[in-house]
C-alpha cells in the first residue's frame, strides 16, 4: 500500500515508540515495520510469551522491549509509557492498538450480560486508549519535541458493525477521542490520528469468526469495492508507519480508513 513511497528511506529514524496490543496480529506487523525503519519500540501485551518471543528475534533490548501491560489499568500503561522514557529518553510515537471485539452474532436485543461484555470491550478498546493518550500526551508535552498518538479504530467507525453492538460502540467512541484529543493537544505539536481497517485476518479475528484466514481474507475482498487486493495485517502498519512518520506532519484529527472503499459502497 504505502510501502513504496517508504523504501527509499528509513521513516522513524532515531524514534523511540510505545505499541499496545502489540505481540500479535496489526501491533506485531507495526512493531516490525517501525524497527525496520530504524524505531525503538516498546511491546505493551498482556501476552507475555508472545511478546517477549517477538522481541527477542528482533535482536537486543536497545531495539525493541516488551513490558507487560493491561491497558485497562493506569498503572500499567503508565509503566509502558516511562519503560520507553528510562530505556530511551524519550517518546516520539504511541500508537494505541489494543484491542477486543464482542461476541459474534451479539445482538443489542441479546440475553447475554451485557453490562460485562460493555465493560470489558469499552474498556480495552476505549479506556486503554484514553489512558495511552493521556500518559504519553503527558510525556510528549513535557519533552517539547511533539509526537504521533495513533488509534486502532475500524471500518466500524464509520459504519454500523451488525452484530457488534459494543465494538461498534466503542470503534465510534475512540474516533471522537481522537478527535478531542488532536484539538488540545496541537497547540503542542502533537498529532493524533486513527486507523481503521476493515476486515484483517489476524489471531483475534480468526478466533472469533471461527474461519481460517483465507475465507477471512475472501470476506474482506467480497466487501470491498476495490478487487485484485488482499487486504493483509502488514497494510494497516504501513498506515500507520504514515501517520507516526514525518510524512504526515500536518495530518492530525484524521481517520485515515483502510477498506478498499468498502465504507461508500452498499455491502451489506
Amino acid at each position: 500500500m504505502f510501502g513504496s513511497l517508504f523504501s527509499l528511506k528509513a521513516l522513524l529514524e532515531g524514534k523511540v515508540a510505545v505499541i499496545t496490543g502489540g505481540a500479535s496480529g496489526i501491533g506485531e506487523a507495526t512493531v516490525k515495520l517501525f524497527v525496520r525503519h530504524g524505531a525503538r519500540v516498546i511491546v505493551a501485551d498482556v501476552q507475555d510469551e508472545k511478546g517477549k518471543t517477538l522481541c527477542a528475534g528482533l535482536g537486543s533490548d536497545d531495539v525493541a522491549s516488551y513490558v507487560h501491560c493491561d491497558v485497562r489499568l493506569e498503572s500499567d500503561v503508565m509503566r509502558a509509557v516511562d519503560t520507553a522514557i528510562s530505556l530511551h529518553g524519550k517518546l516520539d510515537i504511541m500508537f494505541n492498538n489494543a484491542g477486543i471485539i464482542d461476541p459474534s452474532g451479539s445482538s443489542i436485543l441479546g440475553e447475554d450480560d451485557t453490562t460485562a461484555v460493555f465493560d470489558r470491550v469499552m474498556g480495552v478498546n476505549v479506556l486503554g486508549a484514553l489512558l495511552g493518550t493521556k500518559h504519553a500526551g503527558r510525556a510528549m508535552v513535557a519533552a517539547g519535541r511533539g509526537g504521533s498518538i495513533i488509534i486502532t479504530a475500524s471500518l466500524a467507525s464509520v459504519v454500523g458493525a451488525l452484530g457488534h453492538p459494543v465494538y461498534s460502540c466503542s470503534k465510534h467512541a475512540v474516533l471522537g477521542l481522537a478527535r478531542s484529543a488532536a484539538a488540545e493537544l496541537g497547540k503542542n505539536g502533537v498529532r493524533v490520528n486513527c486507523v481503521s481497517p476493515s476486515v484483517v485476518a489476524t489471531q483475534m479475528t480468526v478466533s472469533l469468526f471461527q474461519a481460517n484466514e483465507e475465507e477471512l481474507e475472501a470476506l474482506g475482498e467480497m466487501i470491498s469495492a476495490l478487487k485484485g487486493v488482499t487486504l493483509k495485517a502488514e497494510d494497516i502498519a504501513e498506515a500507520a508507519l504514515f501517520l507516526a512518520s514525518d510524512e504526515s506532519r500536518f495530518v492530525s484529527g484524521h481517520n485515515l480508513i483502510v477498506d478498499g472503499a468498502s465504507s461508500v459502497t452498499k455491502i451489506f
